[in-house]
């Protein structure tokens, strides 16, 4: 019988801690959620208008309004890209050379070649000024990829609180179930009064 009841108070003791991380984890989800969501919008982003070609590809449901969520924010980023690739060509940092082309200073794709490359007043090859728009874009995409990311992990854990919640109350009732049968199975048996008529 002892081991029983050890089992059982093992049963409260869990269900008890799988309580308390349900509320501590929707805590956090919903604590992570509301920070994530301020955070994007005290940044100001707005989308363009829908003749944007790619605000109308990317986010026409949301043009002309506050970048305000984690969608928006990943929607925002891919509006970026687009730009991005536009002002290079359609080329991306990896496929452009360090330096300004000295014959083709207009070309994005420039040059690794220092000897083929454009050179300022003191003799120093220049930078491939198309190459860096690479460098903003991808700190600033990288960014709202991540208050996206944010966002989703936040209602997982959302999702993960409630798990543990509902599996703890679940151990508590099944603990006081097997505490009330075993508590009836102790109980002894009591005699039944006899109804029937005795004969004389």
């Amino acid at each position: 019988m002892r081991g029983k009841k050890v089992w059982e108070i093992g049963g409260f003791i869990a269900g008890g801690v799988l309580i308390l991380f349900g509320i501590v984890a929707i805590f956090m989800g919903v604590s992570g959620f509301t920070t994530t969501r301020d955070a994007i919008k005290n940044e100001g982003i707005t989308f363009g208008s829908a003749d944007d070609p790619a605000v109308a590809k990317y986010a026409e449901q949301w043009a002309g309004e506050q970048v305000t969520t984690g969608d928006q924010a990943r929607a925002f980023a891919k509006v970026m890209r687009e730009h991005t690739l536009e002002s290079t060509g359609g080329l991306t940092y990896a496929e452009m050379g360090r330096f300004q082309s000295a014959a083709n200073p207009d070309d994005p794709a420039g040059t690794s070649d220092e000897e083929a490359a454009a050179k300022d007043d003191s003799g120093q090859p220049v930078s491939n000024g198309a190459r860096n728009i690479w460098v903003t874009e991808t700190a600033l995409t990288t960014a709202l990829n991540v208050s996206y990311m944010a966002e989703r992990l936040s209602v997982f854990g959302l999702v993960v609180g409630v798990a543990l919640l509902l599996t703890g109350v679940g151990l508590v009732i099944i603990a006081f179930a097997v505490f009330g049968r075993t508590e009836t199975a102790r109980e002894p048996a009591r005699a039944v009064p006899s109804t029937m008529p005795v004969a004389g």
